[in-house]
């Protein structure tokens, strides 16, 4: 499937009120869901998500059950999570014999690769987009699938 029929297809869901689009093409398939006025893509290069965190009311969070988030570590009200925007399979590194984008206790800001997710034989990287902060935790293995919307980091604000 072409990038040009992709974005037509994210176009209709947002004009129309369908919930979710399920498309199989061959080997591909994309699920497009509209929540609202923002419509979640898969299988696609989209932008991170970020859940911010408080003190007093946690989010609720839908996770996998081999990479829930420990609930004691969110603690103040600087701590995200960032998220995969993809299905795929996550790298922390570019290469086997290169050091990792990140690791716990660096500074980052936006437009720091944190990762790598490889969904269908295309290397995605995937950048902080959410100002300055400091790596708190890593939540996921290196060379493991994850899925949209998996917590990936702890971040804490600047």
């Amino acid at each position: 499937m072409d990038f040009k029929k992709i974005q037509e297809l994210i176009k209709l869901v947002k004009k129309t009120d369908i919930g979710e689009l399920k498309v199989k093409e061959g080997d591909f398939s994309i699920t497009i869901k509209n929540k609202g006025s923002e419509t979640v893509y898969t299988n696609s290069v989209a932008a991170p998500q970020i859940t911010h965190h408080t003190a007093a009311a946690p989010k609720a969070e839908t996770q996998t059950p081999q990479t829930e988030a420990p609930k004691a570590e969110v603690k103040n009200e600087n701590l995200i999570t960032f998220r995969s925007p993809m299905v795929g399979t996550f790298y922390r590194k570019p290469g086997a014999d290169k050091d990792p984008y990140v690791k716990v206790g660096d500074m980052i800001k936006g437009g720091d690769t944190l990762c790598i997710i490889e969904a269908m034989k295309l290397f995605n990287e995937i950048e902080f987009d959410g100002g300055e902060g400091k790596i708190v935790k890593i939540l996921t293995e290196d060379n493991s699938p994850v899925e949209y919307d998996q917590p990936l980091f702890l971040i804490e604000k600047n």
